[in-house]
């Protein structure tokens, strides 16, 4: 929603400045990239736990980012150990983090007595007092809350929308006009004068102020939004039109657009964009708590979105926002329950589902994600991105009959819609036909991947491993996984395509070379491991071919090539000369499905 003005450097250092707690108050906050949830004690075992128990636990919790857990144990602890303000404070925060506000309040009430210039919990106690009307506390806790470039902006915004609830509408512009700051605010200050005018009725000054936010960003949504509303019900439907369609030209098919494109063609005068001071205060936290997550400042985006819901439960892109921040740090679990709470009824549900089915499937719930995906499509056949989503999980589940075909129909309707064709589609189902034993099939679709997207790295390594892997076309294929690796020379996989292509065609010392290089780039992966165990083999280096094969097993390999490395160990010797009978090195493992891992998977996606 921000100008590209707002200054990412001053965002992240401002977020992480501002909140005069302890150092590891918002560490329950996530910002871990797996979602290694722990099992907790029950309810039941925490009347049990000592003091030392329940910190101990919380802070396991916090490490986790498991913020109900955390703030469930820090109670616990502050109830046998009252007085203890480090614990009340670590309570208070992750209470916050969790979306308890309620209980939030009640603790920022208790530190309010020991310390009156608690600014965070100043801001969460104004915050309640804004939702409960209780407009003159409101303005009074507020103005003694965070401070500093965003959490001043904050401040004034939401003291705005006090006056205004407290039907001072002029005081309610003043604060907001005399505000100084950077040149990321006038944005904001533009956008909140707008809708305070829009609500109090003065459509004149709210026009004003949308066309002076809308010439400082024409593509932030929210102002578009909030100016196509109100030139629907202040000019006519064309310019109204106008409005939404300029923007739909600059960031095609948001929901939100089309929906206000929908209605307007149907000659509905269009509400504001909120109904109220907790709605204008919840919208100018969510504003600022969505530009905050994707500028590195999680920890008080996370904040801000948590009290623009509490103010306005059914905010769809706060939910979006929060979800998304939860996503972007592989958190699953929590995304999806909050991607469960978007209203049934709003232009985002769609979205919504589409990234729930996504995160189920990163929660091992894939036939959970794949039911979802499938109920979308049914309603909506022409919904490309959702036959993406179904696609990508049944391949990344290995369900490759049904990916081939869901892939198809996405090509499908790409003819019908006389676009242009778009080489993932064909990359993907390639993927699947291989997988299927389909060759033929499979390459017609890569030589059409990569006829639209020449020298692709991904469909070059694919294709041209799987010539090699079976004979054919040796100097062409190896040559297309040059250019692959020229293009991405730090992508493991592809390197490890090279180092194995080398394998396969009898030239086990640079095989050895690339497979090493293959492993500094990627030492997790059991595949790569097993492939330089056998090429260490091959020249004579039986003793780490040997380390090699222990490590991949000690990696989890798939279960079907567990028992493959174990033979090799088992049978082939380290102080033998040629091959022993019995010693069946991986002479066949198709090189193609390194071009099928997820980290692979993710980089085509973006090239799509």
């Amino acid at each position: 929603m921000l100008s590209s003005r707002f200054n990412r450097l001053t965002l992240a250092a401002a977020a992480f400045a501002v909140l005069a707690l302890p150092a590891q108050s918002f560490a329950q906050t996530p910002d871990h990239l797996a979602d290694n949830s722990a099992t907790f004690p029950t309810a039941k075992d925490l009347k049990q736990m000592t003091t030392a128990g329940s910190y101990l636990a919380a802070r396991h919790a916090s490490v986790e980012r498991d913020a109900s857990s955390a703030a469930a144990f820090y109670r616990s602890a502050l109830r046998t150990d009252p007085k203890n303000n480090e614990l009340l404070d670590r309570a208070f925060i992750s209470s916050l983090a969790d979306g308890d506000i309620d209980e939030a309040v009640k603790l920022a009430e208790r530190i309010l007595t020991i310390d009156k210039s608690n600014r965070v919990a100043r801001l969460v106690v104004g915050v309640r007092d804004l939702k409960t009307k209780k407009y003159a506390t409101a303005q009074t806790n507020i103005n003694q809350s965070v401070r500093g470039p965003i959490t001043d902006l904050v401040a004034t915004l939401l003291g705005a929308w006090a006056s205004y609830g407290a039907g001072d509408t002029k005081a309610a512009i003043a604060n907001i006009d005399k505000l100084a700051g950077p040149d990321w605010y006038p944005i904001f200050k533009d956008l909140h004068a707008g809708l305070i005018f829009d609500l109090a009725g003065k459509q004149k000054d709210a026009g004003a102020r949308y066309e002076r936010a809308l010439k400082l960003d024409d593509s932030a949504l929210r102002v578009v939004d909030a100016y196509g509303r109100w030139t629907s019900r202040n000019k006519d439907d064309a310019a109204a039109l106008a409005v939404y369609e300029t923007f739909n030209k600059k960031l095609a098919r948001h929901p939100l657009v089309l929906e206000g494109i929908r209605e307007t063609k149907a000659g509905k005068k269009l509400p504001a964009l909120v109904d109220s001071p907790q709605a204008g205060a919840a919208e100018a936290l969510y504003g600022i708590g969505a530009s905050l997550t994707r500028r590195g400042g999680e920890d008080l985006a996370l904040v801000y979105l948590q009290l623009a819901l509490y103010l306005k439960p059914d905010h769809s892109l706060a939910l979006l926002s929060l979800a998304d921040l939860y996503e972007s740090v592989k958190k699953p679990k929590m995304a999806i329950k909050v991607y469960e709470r978007m209203p049934a009824n709003s232009a985002l549900k769609r979205n919504a589902m589409i990234q729930q089915a996504t995160n189920l499937d990163a929660a091992d719930r894939s036939d959970e994600g794949i039911k979802i995906l499938k109920d979308v499509t049914a309603s909506d056949p022409k919904d490309l991105e959702a036959i993406m989503a179904l696609g990508n999980i049944e391949r990344g589940r290995k369900k490759f009959a049904d990916c081939a075909e869901t892939y198809t129909k996405g090509i499908d309707v790409v003819a019908a819609n006389q676009d242009k064709p778009n080489w993932v589609y064909y990359y993907f189902r390639g993927i699947c036909l291989e997988r299927s034993k389909q060759w033929a099939k499979a390459e017609v679709d890569m030589k059409k991947a990569l006829e639209l997207q020449p020298e692709q790295p991904h469909v070059l390594n694919y294709l041209g491993y799987s010539w090699i892997d079976q004979g054919i076309n040796l100097d062409d294929a190896m040559k297309m996984i040059k250019r692959a690796v020229e293009q991405r020379p730090d992508d493991g996989y592809i390197v490890d395509s090279l180092g194995w292509a080398y394998y396969r065609i009898g030239n086990y010392e640079d095989a050895t070379k690339h497979l090493e290089r293959a492993i500094d780039l990627k030492p997790e992966d059991p595949t790569i491991n097993d492939h330089l165990g056998d090429a260490y083999w091959r020249v004579g280096r039986k003793f780490e071919a040997r380390f090699q094969w222990q490590h991949a097993k000690d990696l989890k390999p798939e279960a079907d090539e567990l028992p493959k490395i174990q033979a090799k160990m088992d049978k082939c010797v380290p102080d033998g000369g040629e091959k022993p009978e019995g010693c069946t090195l991986n002479e066949t493992t198709p090189a193609a499905a390194s071009a099928d891992k997820p980290e692979v998977k993710k980089d085509s996606d973006k090239g799509g």
